[in-house]
C-alpha cells in the first residue's frame, strides 16, 4: 500500500469503514489513487453502489470470511447462499449452518444454463436437497437461477419477499458464483439509493461488509466472496480460467474405455480406469477443455514429456507454479450411479453398473470426491 499523504495509515472508507488500499482491486477497500480527491472518500465498491446502483466483487481469505460469517448468527436476518451448479461441492460454504444459527437460508443455485436442456429439474431438485442435507445445510427454499440469462431471479425475489419480513438480507457465496449479479438485482428491486450510502454499522459488524439501505429501513449486506483454495479457479490465472470455466451449455463427451486406459484433461488433471469391465464414462467439462486418451502404462511418461505442450493448458510455466499432483483412488460399487467430481474442472459420470476402480490425479489440495450422479 502507498504510504504518506496519499494513503495515510488507518485511512478508512467513509461508506463502509474498511481500510483503504490501492494495490488489489479484488480486495476490500480498493481505491484508485486519483479518487482520493473525491468527497466523501469511499472505496470503489461503495462508489459503484452509490453512483451506479451496482456492486463489484471483492474477495477475502477463508479465515477472514469465517470471522465475517460469525456475525450473522447474532442478527435477525435472511441469508441468501449462492452456489455454482457446475462446482456445487466446491462452492458450498462448509459449516454455514453453525454460523447463521436459526436464521432462514435461501439456497440460490446459479448457472443452471450450463446444464443440458434435457435435464430433469425435479430430479435435480431432489439431488440438491439430498446433497445440501448431507452437508448439514438447512434451507428454507431452493431456487434455480441463471445470472447470465437472468432466469429464475423473479422466483428468487418472490422468495426474498416471502421470507424477509423486516429482516436484513445477507448475501454470501464463494468467488465466481455470480454473487455480484444477484446483489445488483436486489439493489435495483429493493434499494432507494437517493439517500447516502450508509455509514452506520451494527454493533460488532466487521468492516468488510457493505450495508445497502432498503426502502423500509433495513439493509442488504454485501459480503466479500470467500476464496477456497480447494477449487481450481483459485489456483490459475485469468487466461486458463477462461478455458476451465464453462460459459456455454455442457456437451457431454462419452468415452468407451477398457481397464488400463487414461484420460488427460489438458495438463490440469488425469483420470485412470484401473480395473473393471469395458464401459463408458461421460465427461462434463468446459467445451474449451482438450481431452487426450492414452494407455495407463504410458501416462506418467506422456506427462513428463508433453505437459504444457500437447497436454495443455496450462503451459509449462504455469504448470510449474501448481502444487505437485496427488492421486485419489475410488472403488465404484456395482449398480451405483456415481460421478467423480473435481472442483472447478467438472465431473466424470460412471455409466457402467458392473463396478470399477478408478483414480484421479490433480494438484494437491484440489477437492475430489465420489458423489451420486447429478445427471
Amino acid at each position: 500500500m502507498t504510504e504518506g499523504p496519499l494513503f495515510p495509515e488507518g485511512r478508512k472508507c467513509s461508506g463502509c469503514g474498511v481500510k483503504l488500499q490501492n494495490e488489489d482491486a479484488n480486495k476490500p477497500g480498493y481505491l484508485p489513487v486519483q479518487a482520493l480527491e473525491r468527497e466523501p472518500v469511499i472505496c470503489q465498491r461503495c462508489f459503484r453502489i452509490k453512483n451506479y446502483n451496482e456492486s463489484s466483487s471483492v474477495t477475502v481469505e477463508q479465515d477472514e470470511f469465517l470471522r465475517l460469517l460469525s456475525q450473522i448468527g447474532e442478527k435477525d436476518a435472511l441469508v441468501i447462499h449462492i452456489v455454482d451448479i457446475f462446482d456445487f461441492e466446491g462452492s458450498v460454504i462448509g459449516g454455514l449452518q453453525r454460523f447463521v444459527g436459526t436464521n432462514p437460508v435461501l439456497l440460490a443455485v446459479n448457472k443452471i444454463d450450463l446444464l443440458p436442456k434435457v435435464t430433469n429439474w425435479n430430479k435435480l431438485l431432489n439431488w440438491v436437497q439430498k446433497q445440501a442435507k448431507e452437508l448439514g445445510l438447512r434451507t428454507q427454499d431452493i431456487i434455480f437461477c441463471s445470472a447470465k440469462q437472468n432466469k429464475g431471479f423473479d422466483r428468487l425475489l418472490e422468495a426474498v419477499e416471502q421470507y424477509r419480513g423486516d429482516r436484513d438480507v445477507y448475501v454470501v457465496g464463494a468467488t465466481n458464483v455470480g454473487k455480484s449479479t444477484l446483489i445488483n438485482r436486489l439493489i435495483r428491486d429493493y434499494s432507494d439509493l437517493d439517500q447516502e450510502l450508509t455509514t452506520s454499522r451494527y454493533p460488532g459488524t466487521t468492516l468488510d461488509m457493505v450495508n445497502i439501505p432498503l426502502d423500509d429501513g433495513q439493509y442488504i449486506i454485501d459480503t466479500p466472496g470467500i476464496m477456497y483454495p480447494s477449487r481450481y479457479s483459485e489456483l490459475i490465472g485469468p487466461k486458463d480460467l477462461s478455458v476451465i470455466m464453462a460459459d456455454k451449455p455442457l456437451k457431454p463427451i462419452v468415452y468407451q474405455l477398457n481397464e488400463g486406459q487414461t484420460l488427460y484433461f489438458g495438463g490440469f488433471g488425469r483420470f485412470d480406469f484401473i480395473q473393471g469391465d469395458h464401459q463408458s464414462f461421460t465427461c462434463f467439462v468446459s467445451g474449451k477443455m482438450p481431452i487426450h486418451r492414452t494407455k495407463l502404462e504410458r501416462a506418467d511418461e506422456l506427462f513428463e514429456k508433453h505437459a504444457g505442450e500437447m497436454l495443455s493448458p496450462p503451459n509449462r510455466d504455469e504448470i510449474s507454479k501448481l502444487p505437485a499432483w496427488t492421486r485419489h483412488e475410488f472403488r465404484i460399487p456395482r449398480g451405483s450411479r456415481s460421478d467423480i467430481f473435481i472442483s472447478g474442472l467438472g465431473w466424470i459420470k460412471v455409466n457402467g453398473e458392473s463396478g470399477a476402480v478408478v483414480a484421479v490425479h490433480v494438484p494437491k489440495g484440489i477437492k475430489v470426491l465420489l458423489r451420486p450422479s447429478l445427471i
